[in-house]
């Protein structure tokens, strides 16, 4: 069966391993990117980056915050990977990018949208997962300044933030 697919579409036994591969490699990227995230939180954002994330610990009338600054790194690094690695023949680089940014389209949807309603959206969570991390960020907001904090993750949270209904 798969000699008839890979005759018929062009596709060969090595391009299909390659595939899953870079599947692998951006389902791999995108978890690891939790806890890239989880230790820039904790000990960059509440640390010496402080300056940076304060406002986003407060209430602002304007769209953009310093703290934007973290994503749009994570924007730039993940646009640079996809590009190198599409330029250099689809190598590493093009995974490892697709995974960044998926990351950080979740990031963006979770945390951004949902959480923090900046872009307004009519969505109330039905899923257990989506409310346990957004009570585990309402919690991070309520108790976490400058080198001290809890709750970190921002696609994970523990099941002790789970909600009872």
């Amino acid at each position: 069966m798969i000699n008839i697919i890979s005759y018929q579409s062009g596709i060969t036994m090595d391009i299909l391993i390659k595939i899953l591969i870079y599947i692998t490699i951006t389902f791999l990227t995108f978890l690891f990117m939790e806890f890239v995230a989880w230790f820039l939180h904790k000990y960059v954002m509440h640390g010496f980056g402080w300056y940076l994330h304060e406002d986003h610990h407060r209430s602002s009338k304007g769209k953009f915050e310093k703290n934007d600054i973290f994503g749009l790194f994570f924007a730039l690094l993940s646009f640079f990977l996809i590009l190198t690695g599409f330029l250099g023949g689809f190598d590493i680089r093009f995974p490892l990018g697709f995974g960044v940014m998926l990351y950080g389209l979740g990031y963006f949807l979770v945390h951004d949208t949902f959480f923090h309603r900046r872009i307004k959206i009519k969505y109330r969570p039905k899923s257990k997962y989506i409310k346990r991390v957004l009570h585990a960020h309402t919690v991070h907001h309520q108790k976490s300044k400058s080198h001290e904090g809890i709750c970190f993750g921002f696609l994970y949270a523990s099941k002790k933030y789970c909600i009872k209904d």
